[in-house]
């Protein structure tokens, strides 16, 4: 009776949990997976699609075998949800690749490019006709982990400035040596002999 009970039990509750689980992690993996594809990361992407998949196959099967428990659906959607969020605050942590910051100075921009360049960041000023009259331009291109950094500098030395920030697939910069170094022999073997 006690074993009927406990399979019972697993079916109602376990199962669900488990599908849940799936879902947040295959999810959590899909939206990484998203995320390196559209930062050129050729590597990781079809290693974290060939989990995603994996694991969406047991979710999936589990489901379906069990189509009598409503439990199971609300599980399945439960997981997706919390997948995503997940998914992107991991990304959010590992602040991957570089960004493009864009600085228009309502002031004197020189004591803020000055503390740029000392951390040793590339920075390129143009002057500009803004709506109330002259501004600077400031354009920088950092790793994505520096971000606060960078804004901590404007909020000190220019806190009117309007800033954007975009993301950067690819840079040029001779400053940023470890993108060339970025590339495996697996990348390289994925890209083939192209000239």
């Amino acid at each position: 009776m006690s074993e009927l009970f406990a399979s019972e039990a697993f079916t109602l509750y376990g199962i669900p949990l488990l599908i849940c689980l799936a879902r947040i992690t295959d999810v959590s993996i899909g939206t990484l997976r998203i995320i390196f594809v559209s930062k050129g990361l050729r590597l990781w992407a079809p290693i974290l699609g060939f989990f995603e998949v994996s694991i969406w196959l047991m979710a999936i099967s589990k489901v379906m075998a069990n189509l009598t428990n409503p439990i199971n659906y609300i599980a399945y959607a439960l997981g997706f949800s919390l997948g995503n969020y997940i998914g992107m605050f991991i990304e959010s942590r590992l602040a991957l690749g570089m960004v493009v910051i864009r600085i228009i100075t309502k002031k004197d921009s020189h004591h803020l490019v000055s503390a740029l360049r000392s951390l040793r960041y590339s920075v390129t000023v143009t002057d500009a006709e803004g709506n109330a009259g002259s501004v600077n331009i400031i354009f920088t291109v950092i790793k994505r982990s520096d971000i606060e950094k960078v804004r901590s500098l404007i909020g000190t030395y220019n806190p009117q400035a309007v800033y954007s920030i975009e993301d950067v697939r690819h840079a040029s910069d001779p400053t940023f040596p470890m993108e060339e170094k970025k590339h495996s022999l697996f990348s390289t073997l994925f890209r083939g002999n192209r000239r």
